[in-house]
């Protein structure tokens, strides 16, 4: 990995009437899994196809349909919790979780409780450089999801879409470890990011295919660490949870009222019913939904439809030896091979593809030259133009070969910019637009000499200014660059003023 250090975060203080207060946080994270087939069944997975299309009879839960495992799934899953390096369970099993919903024909959904397919874990989630927390992740299992609900189709209906049902999905289940909402967002920014990296969920959450539940709760300040050194949280508050959360912004606001409102009633005297809430966006509120169900309420029990699962350790290890190099070891890798801020680093390494070109531009290159120009050029001209970078109109190559007409001295920085547009909007091979346009930059130092010369002469007034004062001696730069066309290497022009100057 890396010699890198990191301090923890402090926790976000509550001032209330009476007294200060903490957050504890826990998230449970439904991932869709990057499957084209559902969990039990052949069905598609695609998103956006008309209503019911990806329907099979076992997700319609018709008389005598089985449910039959999808290998590729469970893969899925295990590939997840050795990412997050977690516990890999040999053996688990399904569960049947009772409940009653329009959009869950069978009438109960198929999950894992008692034996999940992946156990504690954890994740280094990143608050700034040099600042991150590890959060433990209690245990990771594979569910269905159930269908969707339309209700503005009609005003006196409502309508059943069964496409998402029976996707599979994994539950990515932390430990109370999170004390703020920043760091809630961090927490499902990194987990998104390393979900990606290992191409088990694409973390679409405007699709719906990541989603968090996020339980909150709060207590006096000081308590937490008391409590989290013996494991046991039960008295730290009752927590209310927040239901399909799908924006770090809206994760952030959500809790922070969440926590507000909880102080208030507490410090009324009040107490916290345990519930589930939806936050209302628009009026930047949490609202009830229902009572928060216990495992008992609905009534789990193993699935005799599906045979525990087995698995063995040397399958196991063979995806252990396919994982790709993941964020938190490329970032580390990146700040010692090519000498890139750690910041720089963090932002280069947010997204696989965005780290992949990086490496590729800065491969034999000035590799803080390569990050400056894709994190402010490139991103910033991708950012405005609504693009990403495997849609980007400059190439690998291309920006790699105006890195080597910059560094040969071929054109300057400003030139290069000018260059940059150029490919940007008509495309082509760099080296070839400079010599066909003349932009290539003046080195020959003795018409630049002329051109100082002759400046000089002009301005007898701002040559004495400049010798009292070498400070001014920039303007004598801007003036030969104008006289130029921005082509005079700048490095040359400053040293042949400052010879005139005498300074």
């Amino acid at each position: 990995m890396s010699d890198l250090t990191y301090e923890e975060p402090k926790p976000k203080i509550y001032s209330g009437a009476k007294g200060d207060w903490e957050l504890v946080i826990g998230l449970e994270v439904h991932a869709q899994v990057a499957s084209k087939s559902k969990l039990f069944s052949g069905a598609s997975t695609q998103f956006g196809n008309e209503p019911n299309l990806n329907v099979s009879m076992v997700d319609a839960a018709m008389p005598g349909m089985l449910p039959v495992i999808n290998e590729f799934c469970v893969e899925q899953a295990v590939r997840t919790g050795l990412g997050l390096k977690a516990a890999i369970n040999l053996y688990s099993a399904f569960d049947r979780k009772n409940y009653f919903y329009p959009d869950l024909p069978q009438g109960y959904q198929i999950s894992q409780l008692y034996h999940p397919i992946v156990g504690e874990g954890e994740i280094l989630v990143d608050m700034e450089p040099g600042v991150a927390r590890n959060v433990r992740v209690e245990r990771i299992h594979l569910e269905q999801d159930a269908g969707k609900s339309v209700h503005d189709m009609d005003p006196n209906m409502s309508f059943v879409d069964l496409n998402r049902t029976g996707v599979a999905l994994m539950e990515i289940v932390s430990m109370p470890d999170i004390r703020s909402p920043e760091e809630a967002a961090a927490y499902v920014t990194k987990l998104r990011q390393i979900l990606r990296y290992l191409g088990t969920c694409d973390g679409n959450m405007q699709n719906g295919n990541m989603r968090a539940d996020v339980n909150v709760s709060v207590c006096p300040s000081g308590q937490y660490e008391k409590f989290r050194a013996t494991g046991n949280f039960s008295h730290l508050g009752t927590r209310c949870e927040l239901k399909n959360m799908n924006s770090m912004r809206f994760i952030q606001m959500a809790i922070d009222f969440e926590a507000r409102r909880q102080i208030a009633i507490l410090e009324d005297g009040g107490t916290i019913d345990q519930e589930t809430r939806l936050y209302d966006a628009d009026k930047n509120e949490t609202r009830s939904m229902r009572s928060k169900e216990e495992a008992h309420d609905y009534r789990y029990f193993p699935d005799p439809d599906l045979l525990p699962l087995e698995i063995e350790q040397s399958w196991v290890d063979e995806i252990a030896a396919s994982l790709p190099e993941l964020p938190d070891a490329k970032k580390a890798r990146f700040v010692i091979e090519f000498g890139i801020t750690e910041y720089d680093a963090s932002v280069l390494t947010a997204d696989a593809i965005d780290a992949d070109y990086f490496e590729t531009v800065a491969k034999g290159r000035d590799g803080k030259q390569a990050a400056n120009w894709i994190i402010n050029e490139l991103f910033g001209r991708l950012n405005k133009a609504n693009l990403i970078i495997s849609d980007s109109p400059i190439s690998t190559n291309q920006l790699g070969a105006i890195l080597d007409l910059i560094s040969k001295g071929d054109i300057s920085g400003k030139i290069a910019k000018d260059l940059f547009e150029i490919v940007w909007n008509e495309g082509g091979e760099p080296t070839k637009i400079v010599e066909i346009r003349g932009m290539k930059q003046v080195t020959d130092s003795g018409a630049i000499e002329t051109a100082v010369d002759k400046i000089m002469a002009d301005n007898p007034d701002q040559v004495i200014k400049a010798q009292a004062n070498p400070k001014l001696a920039g303007w004598f730069v801007g003036q030969v660059m104008k006289a130029t066309g921005g082509k005079a290497n700048p490095k040359v022009v400053n040293q042949i003023i400052a010879s005139k100057l005498h300074i």
